[in-house]
């Protein structure tokens, strides 16, 4: 069997603030203009008017997705900085009010607020979403069934977002308590085969619920443009090589999979039900607590189970060249992630005197420091 092209692609999404008072920003015509000039197709407006987003070409590699997303957040920031406004790279703004917040006049976006009312309103999240190429529909069912496993691994390692409308939730992923209001969200059912999908997705479309499946926005899904698995489970990364991490470890993941098929060998399938707990235990916990090992029948720590989960793909990454990135993905086990850096920039503010103002102000400070980091 020939081997797919296990490709990535890398779809962010980032929210604008200003630079002085570090509130959200509508995007102005000009900036979004001055984007497109360089970026073409590979940038975008989002929902809402303060968010943006970009996408990466086809990648063979991680470093071809380095070049290619270092080129694509540089010039959001170059652009953005000549209105004095900066992106950040977090799934929720810490102290914005949705409430405040319009949505993007575009059909796209008039027809979404339209069929989701009051739910959609409060979608001031942003997410990434991870594309590897697969190319045969059989294969991307029966991938996905397994890959599911692995879901709430990488939003553990994802979580970003812990602070909504000035305040701590105590989760670690509170975009997840937020997108999962909308429909068709959540993991993917269970389909035995790649027909069943299809024939699912066309009921809903010839009762005119959907248009297509690009409607549907599982935590894992098979794209509805690209011969590809896409991971959307995680929150966006304020660090760049943070988000290639998880970019390979979506890919090494999938490719151990495919690996497995070939020796007639397969991932346990567990029960959503199941899975689901993972899920809730790191939106809430992010790094902190560890998830559940089924097969152990025992809650293991992160950075036990991301050991084990490297190993297991480590022959996978030393093919498609990023075993840099497993060293970096076992260190964020165990040092933690940015709603563990965002909690520890809100503490020191607190220290240094500051008031909940102040604190809030110092989260996004730190998050826009970050996201310029490794341009």
């Amino acid at each position: 069997m020939q081997e797919p092209p296990f490709t990535i692609g890398i779809e962010e999404e980032y929210l604008l603030v200003d630079l002085d008072s570090y509130a959200l920003a509508q995007a102005p015509p000009g900036l979004m203009e001055a984007c497109a000039a360089e970026l073409e197709d590979q940038v975008s407006p989002e929902f809402l008017q303060c968010q943006i987003e970009i996408g990466t070409r086809p990648c063979a590699d991680i470093g071809e997705a380095r070049e290619d997303l270092r080129r694509l957040r540089a010039t959001v920031a170059r652009c953005a900085k000549a209105h004095n406004l900066a992106p950040i790279a977090a799934s929720c703004h810490p102290f914005a009010d949705w409430k405040t917040q319009h949505h993007t006049d575009k059909q796209r976006y008039n027809d979404l607020s339209r069929a989701l009312g009051g739910v959609v309103r409060r979608m001031l999240i942003c997410g990434m979403h991870v594309h590897v190429g697969l190319d045969a529909n059989p294969l991307r069912a029966d991938l996905m069934r397994q890959a599911t496993y692995f879901l709430p691994h990488l939003l553990a390692l994802s979580t970003s977002s812990p602070f909504w409308q000035g305040e701590d939730t105590n989760l670690a992923s509170y975009r997840i308590s937020v997108f999962d209001n909308l429909p068709r969200t959540g993991l993917p059912p269970r389909f035995d085969n790649w027909e069943d999908y299809e024939r699912s997705v066309q009921i809903l479309v010839d009762l005119g619920v959907i248009e297509d499946s690009s409607k549907i926005w599982w935590d894992m899904r098979p794209s509805s443009r690209f011969p590809t698995l896409e991971s959307r489970i995680m929150d966006v990364q304020p660090r760049l090589e943070d988000t290639l991490t998880l970019a390979a470890l979506n890919q090494c993941i999938l490719r151990m999979l495919w690996r497995l098929r070939l020796r007639n060998q397969r991932w346990r399938i567990y029960d959503n039900f199941l899975i689901g707990e993972n899920r809730w235990r790191a939106q809430r916990y992010g790094t902190s607590e560890g998830l559940i090992d089924y097969g152990r029948g025992a809650i293991v720590p992160m950075p036990e189970l991301v050991d084990e989960l490297t190993q297991l793909i480590e022959e996978d990454a030393g093919i498609l060249r990023c075993l840099p990135q497993l060293d970096r993905a076992r260190a964020i086990a165990r040092d933690g992630n940015s709603a563990t850096r965002q909690r520890a920039a809100l503490a020191e503010a607190q220290r240094k005197g500051a008031g909940h103002e102040g604190q809030m102000r110092a989260v996004v400070a730190h998050l826009v420091e970050e996201f310029h980091a490794d341009l």
